[in-house]
This record gives C-alpha cells, sequence and structure tokens, in this order.
C-alpha cells in the first residue's frame, strides 16, 4: 500500500519522540543507581579497620571534647577599690625676691633637684651694706649721747642730796637717759633691719624639691612685687594624688578611717600594667560632686625613686578589705549566658555539668565565687565547644572512646545484632 508523504512525516516525528523518551529514561536510572551507591556505599574504614565518621572527627558522637580544667581552690582575696586620679604635689611655692635691687647671680640649674636652705640666686648687697652702716654709726652716736646723759643724772643727784639743784632739773634729766634708752632701741632695730634686707639678697629654697624654668636672667632688675617670681620649686617627696570613687564606695572607706587604720593605695601606670608606687590614703573630701556621684580622695606616696610626676595621670587601686577563706577559681572559667554567670565543673566520670555561680571580689587573675566547693575542677579552656553532660579528656589523659558495636548498630539501624569493634577499645 502505498504512503503519501504527510503519512511518512507523522511516522517520522514519532520515531523521534520514541527516542527522546528513552535517553530521558536512560539518564533518570543512572542518576538513581549513582545516588543509590553513595547512601548505601560502606564507609571507608582506617588502619584499624573502623569507620571514618564512626568516631574519626572530632565532632563525631561520643567523641570527648579536649579542654583543660583548673581545680577551686581556697585563698585570701584582697578586696580593691579602683580610681582614675592625678599625681598632685604637696607644695608648690613661687620663689620671688624680698628685695629690690639687681639680679647678680643664679645658682640653680632648671631641673635641678634642691635641698630647702640652699642658696639659688644672688641680689646686689651694696645698698643694704650701705644701710647696715648707716644704722651702725647711728647707734654709735646714740650711745655715746646716752653716756654723757647718765653721767649727767649721777652729777644731778649728788648735787639734789647737797640741796643745790632743784628737783624738776635731776627729773628732767632722767626722762633725757630714759629717751636716749629708747632710741638706742631705735638703732637696733634699724640694724636688725639693715641685716635682714642684706641676708634677703642671698636667695634661698624654702622648701625641698624640683627646680622649674627659670622666669628671670641674670641681669636684670627685680622686685619684691613682681608677680612671677625667679623661677617655681616643685615638691616631689614626699607627693600626694588625688582620684575619685563613686560615692557608694563611701562607707566602707569612711568605716576604715573612722577606726584610724591606713588604707594602702598602689598608683599604676595609664594602661594599667606597671606599678609605680605605693602609699597610704591621706584623706577624703567633705562633699560628694553631685554631678557625677563621686568623691575626691587624697593619697600621699613617699615618690623615692621620682616615678610619680605632678599632673601626671594614674590608675589608683587601694584596698579596702581582705576575704579570708574566699573560695576561688580563674576569670578564665567564668562563663556568662542564659543561667547567669555560670562554669563547667568536670565530674569524675569525665563528663561536665553547668553550676550557677555568684562573683565575688577579683583579684588579678582569679576570682571568688560562691557555688563552687573547693577541689572542684572547673574548665578554663574549650568550654565554648561543651554542653550539658558533654564528654570531656584532659591533658595527658588517653581517650576513653565508646564501644564500636554501640556506633554500628546506630548507623545500621539494627536490633540488637553485633557489629565489628570501631577499633581498639580504649
Amino acid at each position: 500500500m502505498a504512503l503519501h508523504g504527510s503519512d511518512m512525516g507523522t511516522i517520522d516525528e514519532a520515531r523521534a519522540r520514541g527516542r527522546g523518551w528513552l535517553w530521558f529514561t536512560l539518564i533518570v536510572v543512572l542518576v538513581a543507581l549513582g545516588v543509590a551507591f553513595l547512601v548505601l556505599r560502606p564507609a571507608p574504614q582506617n588502619a584499624d579497620g573502623a569507620r571514618k565518621g564512626a568516631r574519626g572527627g572530632p565532632n563525631a558522637p561520643g567523641r570527648p571534647t579536649p579542654v583543660v580544667a583548673v581545680a577551686a581552690k581556697t585563698a585570701d582575696v584582697n578586696v580593691y577599690l579602683n580610681g582614675l586620679g592625678s599625681v598632685t604635689p604637696l607644695n608648690t611655692v613661687a620663689v620671688k625676691s624680698r628685695v629690690d635691687g639687681q639680679l647678680m647671680k643664679v645658682l640653680f640649674t632648671e631641673g635641678q633637684l634642691v635641698r630647702a636652705g640652699e642658696v639659688l640666686a644672688e641680689i646686689d648687697p651694696r645698698p643694704f651694706q650701705v644701710q647696715l652702716e648707716q644704722a651702725e654709726g647711728q647707734l654709735a652716736k646714740d650711745e655715746a649721747l646716752l653716756k654723757n646723759a647718765q653721767v649727767d643724772l649721777e652729777r644731778y643727784r649728788v648735787l639734789f642730796a647737797q640741796d643745790s639743784v632743784a628737783k624738776q632739773q635731776l627729773d628732767t634729766q632722767a626722762s633725757l637717759v630714759r629717751q636716749y634708752e629708747a632710741t638706742l632701741k631705735v638703732d637696733h632695730a634699724a640694724i636688725d633691719n639693715a641685716r635682714l634686707q642684706l641676708a634677703y639678697c642671698h636667695i634661698t629654697a624654702p622648701l625641698a624639691g624640683r627646680i622649674g624654668l627659670r622666669l628671670v636672667d641674670p641681669g636684670n632688675v627685680v622686685h619684691a612685687s613682681d608677680q612671677n617670681g625667679l623661677v617655681v620649686i616643685t615638691q616631689l617627696q614626699p607627693i600626694a594624688a588625688i582620684f575619685t570613687l563613686p560615692e557608694d564606695s563611701l562607707p566602707a572607706v569612711m568605716s576604715k578611717l573612722r577606726s584610724r587604720e591606713k588604707l594602702p593605695v598602689q598608683a599604676y601606670d595609664r594602661a594599667g600594667k606597671m606599678r609605680l608606687a605605693s602609699g597610704v590614703l591621706l584623706t577624703v573630701d567633705n562633699q560628694i560632686d553631685p554631678t557625677t556621684g563621686t568623691v575626691k580622695l587624697k593619697a600621699q606616696f613617699a615618690n623615692a625613686d621620682n616615678q610619680l610626676f605632678p599632673n601626671q595621670f594614674v590608675n589608683l587601686r587601694m584596698l579596702v578589705d581582705v576575704k579570708r577563706g574566699a573560695t576561688v577559681v580563674p576569670s578564665a572559667a567564668i562563663q556568662r549566658g542564659t543561667p547567669g554567670t555560670f562554669v563547667y565543673v568536670v565530674k569524675p566520670d569525665r563528663t561536665v555539668t553547668v553550676r550557677k555561680v555568684e562573683l565575688g571580689p577579683v583579684d588579678g587573675d582569679n576570682v571568688s565565687v560562691e557555688g563552687v566547693a573547693p577541689g572542684e575542677p572547673v574548665v578554663v579552656d574549650g568550654a565554648d565547644r561543651l554542653r550539658e553532660g558533654a564528654t570531656v579528656i584532659l591533658p595527658g589523659e588517653e581517650p576513653q572512646d565508646p564501644p564500636a558495636g554501640a556506633d554500628f548498630k546506630r548507623g545500621q539501624g539494627g536490633k540488637g545484632g553485633k557489629g565489628p569493634r570501631a577499633g581498639r577499645a580504649g
């Protein structure tokens, strides 16, 4: 039977569709076989014959987590109050001339440490030396007048006894003697004043300390009324530091001061790492700053090695109490989360449990806690990988793996069938 052209085209299209479905079916079958191979193939084995993945990775079921634990201990914990402050000299003096004159000599070096009474500068002494000589000359003159008046007084007394002079003349001479005696006192005062002015020509250090920068050069005329003076001396030994504490800390400090206890204070650098000096609390300010809610305190330091410098920024730590027999753990053991503050305690079976704790004073790298008994090991490293009941391994211990049969049954879904051991027993 002869076929028309349209019938031949329909047959070719049917054959093409049949081949397309055949290729599609073949591809689906190959993909299904590949998936089945990946899912159902046995796990690769290591050198001991155990499947990888059953216990090979660090997060495998039953694998112990390596941690570092430290036992809680009993110790005395120092209770410190920390504050920020600045170093302040106990005394700062601007050295000025007490007389007017030309500055002849400067005997100090800028930045020098001087002792109290040490000569720093000299004013031209010649005008004051002349004044002293004038006062001494006046004294000699008045002494001669007094001596002559005393001789006349004795003569008048003899004549009055002989009734040769009037009583009035005798009294007048006695008054003249007393007048000259008063004049001698004035002369002595003038001499003392001239000597004092002459002494003021030698300018001395009023206290021991460190010399600042020179403010007047030699050759200039200085006056007692000058505002700036010659130089500034700052006392460095001892030296003070003023710092602030919250007003809530004031009762603890005041109770110690009322009992006349010396509270130790330590000064640290800006970073709070290097200790600069040790001293004691000197006093507490008489009012609280209402804008900041803080109170000022003043501590004093011997500063024998000159580590503290005026206006230097320092961190202050003041010891206010000692907590005896407290349970302490390293600060690294403290964790914070939903339960609050807690630690991981390692039990004898090498599992961990979450133990909620209350924090107390911090002393260095240790913190006092309540909720942990002395001797209980707490995790200080590796806690981020733990949870309640997790198994851990401590440094130096051999890992204790779970029975391999149990892992095999969980992997195969068997019921009671014994599989091969996954590696050697721990």
